[in-house]
């Protein structure tokens, strides 16, 4: 899941993924995408260059592309701004009638969804320095169709007094340790509560809990991708972890989901731990003040037999019948230099993709920011098919009854296999 930054920069994980899952409806496209990559043409870029864009990024395109219009005074790049919420059905429309621009910003599991519209990656364009784990939703049936343009990932988010009151001066490594900060926060540091978690009331929850999952060695398909892999004993056991955070009060099985209940209550001290995204950051300042950023902490996944986070964000893909699509391409060899991607991150808060972009700025600097970078490196992302969609909404169910029916972690995961096997995998 791309798991795009929150709108209003609120609502930690549950609004960013509600976000996500609106622009990620999977109801189309399942082809494969098996033509050779073409060669780009020397020069520079010419003619207009049609781009469609969501969110900030839409907002900030026109400062980046200045740059770019200088370098290739012969070219002038027209972006179209969509609100995220109507994207995925705008591109689906655009691509049946044969009226797509040339060149979108496409949130990571839409990847799958569109794949057989988009052209394979030219070798010209270098994606060696990006994250790994970024490369892996545009990589479908084996073709690269996507560029990862910015990445987003999940850390924890702790207030450090409260820790430290708690008798915590560093970050827990273990599981195990992990609870019992999070319960020494609730006793020792007058917190209502030690985290907040998902609780599967909300859209994409599941999805949320994934690093848990993956940390335990969990896997959701075969390593095929062609068959759903849910009920295993290493899947049980990350939701017996998860659950017994609520069950031993930790966590509040009836959270407020309110816009900007999380961060309210991590800075009241209520609830001073949660999972949240690199927005929460900038967020978090401009709610408080730059004074309370010292409070904030942030943490890499504790682990059990890894450390292992959510990865998204999104990706540039080049539409096979764009009208310039040789501009297309150049300008995203242009977005995917360091400079512009640092560039980038200070006018939009976007991870750079490109790891060496990180050796600039705050992104050197700033300790926060380098967890973000560290837990980049041990990230995965959902499976890149059609079908996820609709087995992540029935394990929201299914969470849901862990977490406040009762119903236990073995119970649910034989009913959302059998909804997921009945589903399939389409790719």
């Amino acid at each position: 899941m791309m798991l795009k930054k929150r709108a209003a920069l609120a609502v930690g994980v549950v609004v960013a993924s509600a976000i996500a899952l609106t622009a990620c409806g999977r109801t189309a496209d399942t082809g494969t995408n098996s033509s050779p990559a073409v060669a780009i043409a020397g020069g520079k870029a010419t003619g207009t260059i049609k781009v469609w864009a969501q969110g900030s990024e839409a907002e900030s395109l026109g400062e980046i592309m200045k740059g770019f219009e200088q370098e290739n005074p012969d070219a002038k790049v027209d972006v179209t701004a969509i609100p995220w919420g109507a994207a995925h059905q705008k591109y689906q429309t655009a691509i049946a009638g044969g009226s797509t621009p040339d060149l979108a910003q496409m949130g990571t599991t839409w990847m799958a969804d569109f794949a057989s519209a988009f052209e394979p990656v030219p070798t010209e364009v270098d994606t060696s320095g990006m994250f790994p784990a970024a490369k892996g939703p545009a990589t479908i049936k084996g073709t690269s169709v996507g560029v990862p343009w910015y990445v987003d990932t999940r850390v924890v988010y702790y207030r450090k007094d409260l820790a430290a009151k708690a008798g915590y001066t560093a970050p827990p490594a273990s599981w195990d340790d992990f609870k019992s900060m999070a319960k020494a926060i609730q006793t020792k540091a007058g917190a209502a509560y030690g985290i907040s978690l998902p609780t599967g009331a909300s859209a994409d929850d599941f999805q949320a809990i994934l690093p848990f999952v993956w940390s335990n060695g969990a896997e959701l398909t075969d390593p095929a991708g062609t068959q759903w892999t849910i009920d295993t004993p290493e899947m049980a056991g990350a939701l017996d972890y998860v659950n017994s955070f609520f069950a031993e009060g930790i966590a509040n099985r009836n959270p407020d989901t309110a816009t900007g209940a999380t961060e309210a209550n991590f800075v009241s001290g209520k609830t001073p731990m949660f999972i949240g995204a690199p927005s929460e950051v900038g967020a978090l300042t401009a709610a408080t003040g730059a004074s309370f950023k010292d409070k904030v902490g942030v943490m890499t996944f504790p682990k059990q037999k890894s450390g292992t986070s959510f990865v998204g964000g999104s990706d540039l893909a080049v539409f096979k019948n764009a009208a310039n699509r040789d501009g297309a391409w150049k300008l995203v060899q242009y977005l995917s230099r360091p400079d512009v991607q640092a560039q980038f991150y200070k006018l939009t808060g976007d991870l750079p993709s490109r790891q060496d972009a990180w050796s600039q700025g705050d992104l050197k600097s700033d300790p926060l920011l380098q967890t973000f970078k560290a837990q980049m490196n041990d990230a995965k992302a959902p499976p890149a098919n059609t079908s996820w969609t609709q087995v992540s909404a029935a394990a929201d169910k299914e969470l849901e009854k862990i977490v406040r029916g009762g119903v236990s972690p073995q119970q649910a995961l034989q009913e959302l296999q059998a909804t997921a096997s009945n589903v399939g995998i389409s790719r």
